[in-house]
């Protein structure tokens, strides 16, 4: 009877953490590093991509934002701000980009 009992209670507990949605809150913040190119000067990627590198994680532009900004850094790295919305892109971290200030 204990078996039976602990493995409906596991098997609850599984079906809810799996059945269960994954929300992410995706809400607006400001991020403060160095400005670059993630193919010129950090060597992680194949192509340009306008990236922003706070301290050991690299924040990967979106599309709009990386073609605005990337002329200004891909050869001259700047220090600044990003603010807009992050989220995680497969292995990627993604920040929608609403306003960027270099120093």
């Amino acid at each position: 009877m204990f078996r039976t009992l602990t493995a409906f209670v596991l098997a609850i507990a599984v079906a809810v953490l799996v059945g269960a949605p994954v929300v992410a809150e995706e809400k607006e913040q400001t991020l403060e590093g160095k400005i670059t190119c993630a193919k010129c000067d950090l060597g992680v990627a194949d192509s340009c991509h306008t990236v922003i590198k706070v301290g050991d994680k690299v924040y990967y532009f979106d599309k709009d934002g990386t073609k605005k900004y990337h002329k200004e850094i891909c050869t001259t790295p700047k220090d600044g701000k990003v603010t807009g919305t992050v989220k995680k892109d497969g292995d990627k971290m993604v920040i929608t980009v609403s306003k960027v200030e270099f120093k």
